[in-house]
């Protein structure tokens, strides 16, 4: 699972933001699909600009992720790069996009954990619930441990 970090926290907020705000979204575009809107909060690439990018390496964002190589001169692994540097690991590029993270999926209703990959709600619930963890990670490790004092 990720890294939480400031970064990847502020990043998947911005997404769920964009979302909410009623960005184009499509499954089956390489710029607008789940991870091509983290990517576009990650690095400020358009998503015509992530689409044209993706094109050149077969797959989609899973198999990408899959088949990352930091030194294949493919552009996407430059762009998946700067999504590891932020705490993202290729694992959660993979679940992204297909909404299978068992973790996250696990902190859902019971009713509501049959998410369709496709879907513009499905994903931002999807990013709410990871932002959540996210969050209590961050706070648990910041929190000072209280030190006993002999009196």
């Amino acid at each position: 699972m990720a890294k939480a970090t400031p970064e990847l926290i502020n990043a998947i907020q911005t997404t769920i933001d964009r979302l909410t705000s009623g960005a184009d979204y499509q499954w089956t575009h390489m710029g607008r699909c789940n991870c091509g809107h983290l990517a576009q909060s990650v690095t400020d690439l358009s998503h015509e600009e992530l689409h044209k990018l993706a094109l050149q390496k077969e797959g989609d964002w899973g198999q990408k992720a899959i088949d990352y190589c930091p030194d294949s001169g493919f552009p996407i692994d430059q762009v998946i790069t700067i999504m590891l540097e932020i705490g993202l690991n290729t694992d959660d590029l993979y679940t992204l996009e297909r909404l299978s993270s068992p973790r996250i999926l696990k902190r859902l209703p019971a009713g509501q954990r049959f998410l369709k990959q496709n879907s513009r709600d499905d994903l931002i619930l999807y990013l709410q619930t990871w932002l959540e963890m996210l969050e209590e990670e961050i706070a648990e490790t910041s929190q000072v441990p209280q030190l006993l004092v002999a009196v």
